[in-house]
């Protein structure tokens, strides 16, 4: 993958994310970290605490269970708009960098709910795997492959 200078990578997934510059070039990339966040996970008894809800039918006047909240998927659904909004600041603050995205499939699709049109237009590439573990170098060796 060819990066110019200056591109921003975003690393990221429910649970953590890396905002990665290129201060390379194109030939050879040096990626240096510019924000990283990371969120601990809280057990689900920690989360809710309720039973599933029930719906009564008027037709058969049985009860039905309710499906029960995934609470986990809802905050990380949360970091990721995080992430997007940190994403969104920069894209605005610098000038018209490429961006890469770096994801697993399920924080991608919820990424792109949040992109801004500036940052949907500075796309260039989208990549659905996970990295959050991988150190920068190994990072680095992944893009260039």
């Amino acid at each position: 993958m060819n990066l110019h200078h200056n591109a921003l990578i975003l690393v990221a997934d429910g649970q953590k994310y890396l905002l990665l510059r290129n201060t390379g070039d194109f030939r050879k990339l040096v990626l240096k970290v510019e924000a990283s966040c990371e969120r601990s996970g809280v057990p689900t008894r920690d989360m809710g605490t309720d039973q599933p809800g029930r719906v009564f039918s008027n037709a058969s006047g049985t009860p039905s269970a309710v499906e029960q909240t995934d609470w986990h998927q809802q905050a990380e659904d949360r970091f990721a708009a995080e992430a997007a909004a940190l994403l969104c600041g920069r894209a605005q603050s610098d000038g018209g960098a490429d961006i890469v995205v770096v994801a697993p499939p399920r924080t991608l699709a919820e990424l792109r709910r949040h992109y801004s049109r500036a940052v949907s237009a500075r796309i260039v590439a989208e990549i659905d795997k996970d990295l959050t573990g991988h150190p920068v170098d190994e990072i680095t060796a992944i893009l260039t492959r």
